[in-house]
Parts: structure tokens; sequence; C-alpha cells
């Protein structure tokens, strides 16, 4: 079982940035770094939203249309860590943000490519 903490959501100014965190449990140890990880998010009264995902080997990154140029995902093995670092953000960045996690998928950009899932971070953005 592979549990993931996000981190790092708050509230923020428009224009302004946030680095968001998705930590895998400790018991990955090296494993983590075959899984393929993505972010997602939620706003009020929508549908979860596919945002950024990397690859097991940090090789392949996507992004969302709507995000492209201004959010950019990174990995550190290492640490077990995803990030998501977040640039001149828009009110309509304002959501709850998940990580989900694949083992030995090259890339995913869609939920049900997913099994893990963590608790998700508020992110809002003030106008």
């Amino acid at each position: 079982q592979v549990q993931l903490v996000e981190s790092g959501g708050g509230l923020v100014q428009g224009g302004g940035s946030l680095r968001l965190s998705c930590v895998a449990s400790e018991t990955l140890g090296r494993a983590f770094s075959t899984y393929t990880v993505g972010w997602f998010r939620q706003a009020p009264g929508k549908e979860r939203e596919f945002v950024a995902a990397i690859n097991w080997s940090a090789g392949t990154t996507n992004y969302a249309d709507s995000v492209k140029g201004r959010f950019t995902i990174a990995r550190d093995n290492t640490k077990s860590t995803v990030y998501l670092q977040m640039n001149s953000l828009k009110p309509d960045d304002t959501a709850v943000y998940y990580c989900a996690a694949q083992q030995w998928r090259y890339m995913a950009t869609m939920q049900r490519e997913y099994d893990y899932w963590g608790q998700g971070t508020q992110v809002t953005v003030a106008s």
C-alpha cells in the first residue's frame, strides 16, 4: 500500500507562487523511482482535472494546457518526493490539489490510471 501526503497549499495573492510537495510513504524506499506521479485538482462544483505528471525516470513530463508555462513538476527520488512549483497563480487555480501514483506506467494523465491517491491540499488564490 502506497501512502501519499501532500503539503504546501495555502492562501496566496494572484500572481504569487506556491510549491506543493507530495511525499510517498517511507516503506517504498527505492521503489518510489518506479512510480509515475501526477497532480490533479478539483475546484468547488467542478470535476477533478489533470494538472501535471512526471514519469518514473523524470525523463517525461506532461502538463494541462491551462498550466503550461506557469507550473513545473519535478521529483527527487532520494526523498520520495514530487514537487509542483506553481507560479503566476490565478484565481482559477483555486482548488484542492491531489497527487497520485502508479507503478510501472510510462505516463498517465487520467484519474483511472492511478491506483494511489493522497488526501489533498487546498490552494486558494485571491484576486
